[in-house]
């Protein structure tokens, strides 16, 4: 593998980020919310579990 020169590399992190194509605002919006919602309702669900899986166990500690 050839090397390459310091200059030469950042010419070419440079070339290839400028093929980036970024997210419009509009998208960025939408997928903050989208990220949110889904944010909550796994928090929702994971305190469910959580609430069972204690309920369950402090069943079988007061079998003890």
């Amino acid at each position: 593998m050839a090397k390459t020169s310091p200059g030469e590399f950042f010419r070419q992190v440079r070339s290839e980020a400028g093929k980036v194509v970024w997210p419009t605002r509009q998208e960025t919006v939408r997928t903050a919310i989208f990220v949110a919602i889904m944010m909550l309702l796994l928090s929702v669900f994971f305190l469910g579990v959580d609430q069972l899986f204690g309920f369950a166990v402090r069943e079988l500690l007061a079998l003890v």
